[in-house]
């Protein structure tokens, strides 16, 4: 699924459920993220559901030097879709866009999928910081209550620094430059 832990601690993969907790600062708002980061690792599909279920957003992570990874998010989308509709915000977010020389899915693969499946989309590189700010303000935006929020300059964002929270669900192994998707 969406393992943000591919965002948050590039050389850890989540193996099962990661629980992250933050607080966003937006303009006159504070925003409470809780983060279910779940493993896309297929033993761990049979999870998905259940913290699906009460999500609002959904973060689809693939690995933009794997063209299996990006070709194994359609099925997480369409399991987030089953089981939210489209009472969802879905985000297809290409990371680790710092492989330069190991890319192989261009923006515009990205781009038209996520125009395909009408989803919105962004690349990051979580080692080089690259995008992650932008990501979660892209999200915050989209939440019901907050299009004022896209008027927003983005020298005006908080940082979050997404750290897991060492809640006891939480399993990780170090990650040999493999994505977790």
């Amino acid at each position: 699924m969406a393992p943000v832990s591919a965002l948050a601690k590039y050389k850890l993969a989540t193996i099962g459920i990661d629980f992250l907790s933050k607080t966003m600062y937006l303009e006159d708002r504070t925003i409470r993220l809780q983060l279910w980061d779940t493993a896309g690792q297929e033993r761990f599909r049979s999870l998905i559901p259940s913290y699906i279920r009460d999500s609002s957003v959904a973060v689809i992570v693939f690995d933009v030097a794997s063209r299996q990874s990006f070709l194994n998010t359609s099925k997480w989308i369409e399991e987030v879709r089953t089981e939210r509709g489209s009472d969802v915000i879905i985000v297809l977010v290409g990371n680790k866009t710092d492989l330069v020389e190991k890319r192989q899915v261009s923006i515009e693969e990205g781009e038209a999928k996520a125009r395909d499946l009408n989803v919105m989309f962004i690349e990051t590189s979580a080692k080089a910081g690259f995008n992650i700010k932008p990501l979660f303000r892209k999200i915050a935006a989209a939440l019901p209550g907050m299009e004022a929020l896209s008027s927003t300059k983005q020298e005006d964002m908080v940082d979050v620094n997404l750290k897991s929270s060492g809640g006891a669900s939480s399993q990780t192994q170090p990650q040999a430059g493999a994505c977790a998707c």
